[in-house]
């Protein structure tokens, strides 16, 4: 049977429980198929609403991406404000800023009401640059006002009064975003879910699904469940039992680690307990944690197999940005894959009757995962129709077996335009505005 890999989360978390895996027939009115947070959030909603839900994980609860990611949850999406307009129209973008937006605060309630509270000093997303941004944050900063985002400029010196670091230049710092234990929130919300009455399985992986009359059913390797709705939100994750999904999303990985605990060593580099990023396209992202060890994510690549020197990749990462941290040992170092659509968007909607899907998160899926899956779970109980939203954004084709080559060509791309960006700051006579687009992959 299937069980954690090993990282931070899965070694810290206050849950040991192991849940049962399907065996036998069940009936019941949504089959949510995959334990992350978009579907433990459909299955939360649903069982809150009183209606019966059936989640299964192929593996354990929050065992893909949902638990094991940076543990930021932040406002916005993998692309930005000016993107989303172009792809949907205005008033459709400013709606779902609004709603990414809404997500923050849905988690942050339930951690609240799973005895989590997120602490109010920790609150707050620094956005670091590392080319020097001249008026650029500034122009942002007014434009994102008038979405409701109350961002604060931080100048060079304020920055790295926080951050000391000479590699970076001014922030711009976005008030509402917070760190968590994603592993532990998915695991409070499966237990809030059964405790509302639905069930949750793990190690049953779905195999295949079908039809037979009005019902959908889903056959595991020892159980089947038969369903009025079907929903699919297995991520980077998602095997060929449900091609359409599968041929409209690439599974990209990303890596983090996370250090022993040295609290006087991170004060002489990081001091700020909010969560951190730098502008670069595939950037680097930390923050410190309660207990006194700094997470580091970073590095995006189409390559799904780790790096044999992964936590070494990273340590190197983090020595440039802070040399002063070469004496900090590494505990432990994983990888993740997010499930990215060629819009960068979230791919939500309904592939027939009674069959939904809520996936692809592009490696901002704390609070998206939030979002949509409330708007899934009330397309099934109230026949709200929000989830259209989503509707320009659809099942685009992944590219095949190209598609991997495209996406790692297109990140070395973008690494090269950082690394020379960079190279000549000293030289640059004017600032760059910053791009459209939330500033890392948290996943």
């Amino acid at each position: 049977m299937s069980d954690y890999i090993d990282c931070h989360y899965a070694r810290t978390r206050a849950d040991q429980t192991q849940r049962p895996f399907l065996d036998g027939t069940i009936a019941t009115g949504t089959a949510v198929i995959g334990g992350g947070l978009a579907g433990l959030t459909i299955a939360l909603e649903l069982a809150r609403a009183g209606h019966s839900v059936v989640l299964l994980e192929g593996r354990r609860i929050g065992w893909g991406a949902s638990g094991r990611n940076g543990g930021f949850c932040a406002p916005g999406y993998a692309v930005g404000y000016d993107r989303i307009a172009q792809m949907a129209g205005e008033e459709t973008a400013r709606e779902l800023m609004g709603l990414s937006q809404d997500g923050v605060e849905y988690v942050a309630n339930n951690l609240a009401a799973f005895g989590m509270k997120v602490d109010p000093k920790r609150r707050g997303h620094i956005s670091a640059r590392r080319i020097p941004a001249r008026g650029a944050l500034e122009r942002y900063r007014d434009k994102m006002a008038t979405l409701s985002f109350n961002m604060r400029v931080q100048s060079v010196e304020e920055t790295r009064a926080q951050l000391k670091s000479p590699l970076y230049f001014e922030s711009i710092v976005e008030p509402t975003t917070f760190a968590m234990q994603p592993l532990d929130y998915a695991l409070a919300m499966a237990r809030e879910i059964e405790r509302r009455g639905g069930k949750v399985f793990e190690n049953s992986p779905a195999l295949s699904t079908g039809r037979f009359g009005t019902s959908h059913l889903v056959a595991t390797p020892r159980g089947r469940v038969s369903a009025h709705h079907l929903v699919i939100c297995t991520g980077g994750y998602t095997g060929r039992f449900m091609p359409a999904l599968r041929r409209a999303m690439l599974p990209i990985a990303t890596y983090a680690m996370a250090s022993e605990c040295n609290p006087a060593l991170l004060d002489a580099a990081i001091a700020t307990s909010l969560c951190i990023s730098d502008d670069r396209r595939a950037g680097d992202y930390y923050r410190r944690t309660s207990d006194g060890r700094v997470i580091w994510g970073g590095r995006i690549t189409a390559r799904t197999r780790d790096p044999a020197d992964l936590a070494e990749l990273l340590r190197r990462d983090m020595i440039e940005v802070y040399p002063q941290l070469v004496g900090l040992t590494i505990e432990c170092a994983w990888s993740g894959l997010m499930a990215y659509a060629r819009h960068y968007m979230p791919q939500v909607g309904r592939l027939g009757e009674g069959v939904w899907y809520c996936t692809a998160f592009g490696g901002h899926g704390l609070n998206t995962t939030a979002a949509t899956g409330c708007l899934i779970a009330a397309a099934i109980a109230e026949g709200d129709d929000r989830y259209r939203l989503f509707a320009p954004f659809g099942l685009t084709w992944n590219g095949g077996p190209l598609g991997p080559v495209a996406a790692q060509l297109t990140y070395w791309k973008l690494q090269l335009q950082d690394w020379w960006a960079e190279r000549n700051v000293d030289q640059k006579k004017v600032g760059t505005a910053p791009k459209d687009v939330q500033p890392s992959s948290t996943t």
